[in-house]
């Protein structure tokens, strides 16, 4: 094997825990190889796009970011995380111009077709750390079909100050680019609390604050969500609700248009196509390799509602009480000086699917906030400075 074959499996190869109060634990990372790339996006704006109650369309452009790539790279395995109005990843140097185009092709398609502002960069691991910073990446398995990257360091965050800044900043692909997004959808209802409310919130260390005083509030964080029914996972084991025509249609038929193709056209294909899967999924009848039990079992396994990005990020279906006692715990560190944080509370969740082959079981589901979710929480810990 070559050095650059090793380094292109690096991701692969680590371990997965299960255990998701292991990101406290700094031996379950391990440092990216030399020459790798970092990539970032986040949507301009988002606050606004969420008054004007396009939330699902900013959910679906953060969750483009993470399509385009894969299939770009043909289905390899690489470290990304979806952060409601974004997304940030990392590639071998041997996939960085395809990822390059990919992104500023989703770019340009998220101004044509979702009419809104996706900026995006890139930067080497290696300027990362020129600058003092690192990027460790470990996996979490959140079921035995997927692992999801969880991110240290501090690199992740500074790449997406500099990208903020213009300091690594790409320029989207010509008009009319269009990047392959296949399997990106976002079909099912959304979902309402079950427990109370659907509380949305981000915790990241405080300037100055000690990496082991951070580590100590996010354990306490986690321990508390741990304790509850199911970890106040959003999604409900009965109860997904899936309509015909699906709420997000119109966004599936711009995502999957291919070129020179009508969004008309495109849409009558995709209804056709959402009847079908609606029928299927409701009389529970398998066809072919797909079995709509075995799909919404593995939908509900496969979610991505808490993640780890230098950052802790949750979306979680709990009681007052429980969204209580997570505020009380982190007004107390921020008040001690050791993080600062947002939080959100909603009516429901919602979800963005990305299922390049649903007879597969490695679909990723990504949950966030109906009403504003990540962004707005975000948008809370800003305005707290």
């Amino acid at each position: 094997m070559t050095a650059s074959a090793g380094t292109d499996l690096f991701y692969a190869g680590l371990p997965v825990f299960r255990d998701f109060t292991q990101i406290v634990d700094e031996a379950s990372f391990r440092p990216l190889p030399d020459g790798w790339m970092i990539g970032v996006a986040d949507v301009v704006q988002s606050t606004k796009a969420i008054a004007e109650n396009r939330y699902k369309a900013v959910n679906m452009a953060g969750a483009a970011v993470i399509a385009s790539i894969t299939n770009a790279l043909d289905g390899r395995d690489f470290p990304f995380v979806f952060g409601g109005d974004g997304a940030s990843f990392a590639v071998a140097a041997s996939d960085a111009a395809l990822a390059r185009q990919a992104l500023a092709e989703t770019a340009t398609w998220v101004g044509e077709d979702l009419d809104l502002s996706l900026r995006i960069g890139m930067t080497s691991v290696d300027a990362i750390r020129a600058q003092g910073h690192d990027v460790r990446v470990a996996r979490y398995g959140p079921s035995e079909n997927i692992s999801i990257a969880m991110f240290s360091g501090g690199g992740l965050a500074y790449a997406d100050a500099a990208m903020k800044r213009g300091e690594i900043t790409l320029a989207p692909a010509p008009p009319g680019a269009h990047p392959d997004l296949t399997g990106l959808s976002c079909r099912f209802e959304h979902i309402p609390a079950q427990r109370g409310l659907v509380l949305s919130f981000v915790v990241t260390p405080a300037p100055g604050a000690s990496a082991k005083d951070f580590r100590a509030v996010i354990e306490a964080v986690t321990r508390i969500v741990e304790k509850t029914p199911n970890a106040s996972r959003p999604l409900p084991g009965k109860g997904l609700r899936m309509k015909w025509p699906p709420q997000g249609y119109d966004l599936e038929a711009r995502a999957s248009r291919r070129r020179g193709e009508s969004i008309r056209v495109r849409k009558v294909k995709v209804l056709a196509r959402t009847l079908l899967a609606f029928l299927i999924t409701r009389s529970g009848v398998r066809v072919g390799r797909f079995v709509p039990k075995k799909y919404l079992r593995e939908l509900v396994e496969n979610s991505d509602f808490r993640k780890f990005d230098d950052s802790l990020r949750m979306v979680l279906d709990c009681t007052p009480q429980l969204a209580d006692e997570i505020e009380d715990c982190l007004k107390a560190a921020a008040a001690d000086g050791i993080v600062r944080y947002g939080v959100h509370r909603q009516e429901a969740a919602m979800m963005t699917c990305f299922a390049p082959s649903p007879s597969r079981p490695d679909h990723v589901h990504f949950i966030d906030g109906a009403d504003g979710g990540y962004a707005t929480a975000a948008a809370a810990m800003k305005a707290a400075d």
